[in-house]
């Protein structure tokens, strides 16, 4: 019988139209998105189905849409199908905000709470860096270890003024940098020295998972102490230790470390099927995870599920 880990989808997932299949297909798709814009006092809902794409990819509206779409299908699964993620499930793990959608899976965090938590933490990772000053860039073709030498080098010759880190190992030869925008750029031409495939920047607003998200670290830090977690009814796997997780001050630390820490997607998926994990399931929009996991571990089986098709399909696994 195979091992499930139900996986979350992160920031570049979103696109417009995402979530308006499921909302006219089932009332449990519709109440969650319904809560989501009760909750931020925005009609987040009809900028996900209608538009522009330029709002909804602000990292404020996207952070909480895709989480909503994701907590919207396993409604949608545990009502048409009767599924129970613990009774289904090994594990959960998500990528970067997807770590938040997978606790809201796992009851660490109710719907409402996450959504709330993801429009600050979007709002506060926009405010940590004035526009223009960071950057991030993908190298491809490339391991964790060169890529962090290909970092060190473009710091030195900075002498200390400005930062480069990898912010994304997500396997299968991805590393994505993140720092002060002409480290970055100095970066990319010392990859391109070190035969990298291909360095490039992405068009990101602010410089994710590195020293310059000191302060939207504060400011999660925190909200958790507003809103603090509860042990999830079933293990994460945490992006920043990519190791099992059940305590929920553990998880809160984890939670503050990631916005300036590593998300190690790679370590993830490999930590997983060392536990037995064999099926990794995406829940929500795009299928950017599975084929990631494709990368890390072929012989694992994938599945996507963001759309009432999909649904139909995954619950004939499960």
């Amino acid at each position: 019988m195979a091992v499930h880990a139900f996986i979350f989808p992160g920031q570049g997932s979103q696109a417009v139209g995402m979530g308006r299949d499921l909302a006219a297909a089932f009332a449990p798709a519709r109440a969650v998105f319904e809560e989501v814009d009760e909750v931020l006092k925005q009609k987040l809902s009809k900028l996900m189905f209608e538009g522009p794409i330029e709002e909804l990819t602000l990292t404020e509206n996207a952070q909480p849409a895709l989480m909503a779409v994701s907590l919207a299908v396993l409604r949608v699964l545990e009502a048409e199908g009767g599924i129970k993620l613990k009774e289904k499930a090994a594990l959960v793990a998500g990528h970067s905000l997807g770590e938040y959608s997978a606790l809201a899976a796992a009851n660490t965090f109710s719907i409402a709470n996450t959504a709330a938590l993801l429009k600050l933490r979007g709002q506060s990772m926009q405010l940590a860096v004035p526009p223009g000053v960071g950057s991030m860039a993908a190298l491809l073709g490339v391991e964790l270890e060169l890529a962090r030498e290909i970092c060190l080098e473009a710091e030195k010759s900075a002498s200390g003024r400005e930062i480069v880190a990898c912010a994304n190992d997500n396997g299968g030869g991805q590393v994505v940098i993140s720092g002060h925008k002409a480290a970055v750029e100095r970066a990319i031409e010392i990859a391109k020295t070190k035969g990298v495939k291909r360095a490039m920047l992405l068009p990101v607003s602010a410089p994710f998972h590195c020293a310059l998200m000191a302060p939207a670290a504060d400011a999660m830090a925190e909200a958790f102490a507003n809103t603090p977690p509860h042990a999830p009814i079933i293990p994460l796997v945490a992006n920043v230790s990519a190791a099992k997780v059940t305590d929920p001050a553990e998880i809160r630390d984890l939670l503050v470390q990631q916005m300036t820490a590593t998300v190690r997607w790679r370590e993830s998926v490999l930590a997983m099927t060392a536990l037995g994990v064999d099926s990794f399931i995406e829940l929500g929009t795009g299928k950017v995870l599975a084929g990631l996991v494709k990368r890390i571990a072929p012989d694992a089986a994938t599945f996507s599920a963001g759309s009432p098709a999909d649904i139909e399909n995954l619950l004939k696994v499960l």
